[in-house]
């Protein structure tokens, strides 16, 4: 009994070092309000520009200098003469974003599959040369992509813009997927060929189920890359026939007397299906980004 309690810190130091956590942890109201109050400025720094463009938006014959804080009375004529100019090049873009996010989805799942169970160095090489991949340009990619495209007859095609844009894709899609993929258990996968399963359906009935959350976030960035691209648009169409919505707000900016309203208000309306996506999609994507970046 004797050799415990001389071990043990006096009373008073171990009551100092019982509350010391706390204070660090818990902070003073005083921290706290000017934490709040920090980040509200930023917060209203980061979306001032997209309140200005909405408030934009709702201001016809408005200049980029005239624009006023609030629009007094609000307008809905740059809305409806941006949607008759630009709703077939939404439908273009949809078009062009959903088939991205399908191909590239198609693509690196067997991919990263693949990747996740082979055990050679071969697999380091190709890791290496997806994150170099991610780093070249995308100039680069599009002016090679032209000449490829033009002797097979791919420019001007909704799949030759859909094939461009899951190319820049498909390292991060791999990457992804094959981090999460590489973490299902081998008992599981063998379980599922003692039953009598090929490769293939352990492949779509045991591994695509389980990577549910990882396949949705790679569609979502495939499909936030086919409806937000500009330079493979520009490249790879040189008709009307398909023109993305990026491609339409390009030619009100490049218009000797460009209307800056139907400008925002285009601007307005390309965001829309990317907002609804990610406030649908946010828990996969979430889950998906938590589990590939945990792997």
């Amino acid at each position: 009994m004797t050799l415990a309690t001389e071990q043990l810190p006096p009373l008073g130091r171990r009551a100092r070092s019982r509350r010391r956590p706390r204070l660090f942890k818990g902070g003073t109201r005083l921290g706290n309000a000017l934490r709040s109050i920090l980040g509200a400025i930023i917060l209203a720094l980061l979306l001032y520009p997209i309140f200005w463009l909405v408030s934009a938006s709702f201001q016809p014959g408005a200049t980029a200098a005239t624009v006023t804080p609030l629009p007094l009375p609000p307008s809905l004529g740059a809305f409806q003469q941006a949607f008759e100019d630009q709703a077939s090049n939404i439908v273009t873009s949809l078009i062009v974003g959903v088939g991205t996010a399908l191909l590239a989805v198609a693509i690196a799942a067997p991919a990263a599959f693949g990747l996740a169970r082979l055990r050679s160095r071969f697999v380091d090489v190709v890791l290496i040369t997806l994150f170099i991949a991610q780093i070249v340009p995308g100039i680069v990619l599009a002016n090679s992509l032209y000449t490829m495209f033009n002797s097979v007859g791919l420019v001007n095609t909704y799949f030759g813009l859909m094939l461009a844009n899951a190319s820049g894709t498909l390292p991060f899609a791999i990457l992804l997927l094959r981090s999460f993929m590489r973490e299902i258990s081998k008992e599981t996968l063998e379980a599922a060929r003692l039953d009598g399963a090929g490769q293939v359906r352990t492949f779509f009935s045991i591994v695509v189920p389980l990577s549910r959350n990882a396949l949705i976030t790679a569609g979502i960035f495939g499909f936030l890359a086919g409806w937000g691209d500009f330079l493979f648009a520009l490249t790879l169409t040189t008709s009307a026939e398909i023109r993305t919505i990026t491609i339409g707000i390009y030619q009100y900016l490049s218009s000797p007397n460009i209307q800056w309203s139907a400008v925002m208000a285009a601007s307005v309306l390309a965001s829309i299906p990317a907002i609804i996506l990610l406030l649908l999609l946010q828990r996969y994507l979430k889950a998906g980004l938590a589990q590939g970046s945990g792997k």
